[in-house]
């Protein structure tokens, strides 16, 4: 599994117009191809009377699944730019179908990539982008008495609190990346002066909103 990745943030779609064409991104999360391929047939179907449903997608750890379709345009016009913003902006699991509604005046072939690439970028940042992190879920249990002071300290803190439990003991459970999780235990024992018991919990992937810099 990946320490961290990014991909897009939900199912959405943004449209531009370029010289009178109208261009619709959109823009969905995918894990399989089958999952890819339905999300492009649902786009067709709704928008059957389109010039053209062109599409890319990008899928697994290592982009191992990689396609993009011109659906009509000239080859290499429409697709690949697709593709190519995914790859630029580092994009995992993601297929993008850019609907076009021709407008009556051409773009010859590289207005077309640039139309592509606009579209595909601006309906990127419309759904908006997550980063995803590996984290582990520690338990930390602890006597009321610490329950303040780590609470504060946590919050104040780049971890992220999952939820309190209030029971004979108090136990916090925290997201806390993989890769610094023996960081995170050494810093409560400290915290605690080693009044504190920790436990390992699942590994999931924590999401965040990312902002372009």
């Amino acid at each position: 599994m990946l320490a961290t990745y990014f991909t897009v943030k939900e199912t959405g779609e943004h449209e531009i117009v370029i010289q009178k064409s109208r261009f619709i991104a959109h823009i969905k999360r995918v894990e399989t191809e089958q999952e890819a391929q339905e999300f492009i047939q649902v786009i067709k179907k709704k928008h059957w009377d389109a010039t053209h449903n062109c599409s890319a997608y990008l899928i697994g750890e290592q982009d191992q699944i990689q396609k993009a379709n011109d659906d009509g345009e000239p080859s290499g016009t429409a697709g690949v730019p697709i593709l190519e913003v995914l790859k630029k902006r580092k994009l995992k699991d993601t297929a993008v179908v850019v609907t076009r509604y021709f407008g009556g005046i051409k773009l010859g072939a590289g207005g077309l990539i640039r139309a592509y690439g606009k579209a595909t970028s601006e309906g990127l940042d419309a759904v908006g982008i997550v980063e995803r992190k590996l984290s582990q879920i520690i338990h930390v249990k602890i006597d009321y008495t610490w329950l303040g002071k780590l609470e504060k300290e946590l919050r104040a803190s780049e971890y992220k609190i999952k939820e309190i439990h209030y029971l004979d003991n108090v136990i916090i459970d925290t997201f806390v990346e993989v890769r610094r999780v023996d960081t995170f235990v050494e810093w409560m024992v400290e915290l605690t002066n080693g009044q504190c018991t920790i436990e390992k919990g699942e590994t999931v992937y924590l999401e965040e909103d990312y902002i372009r810099s």
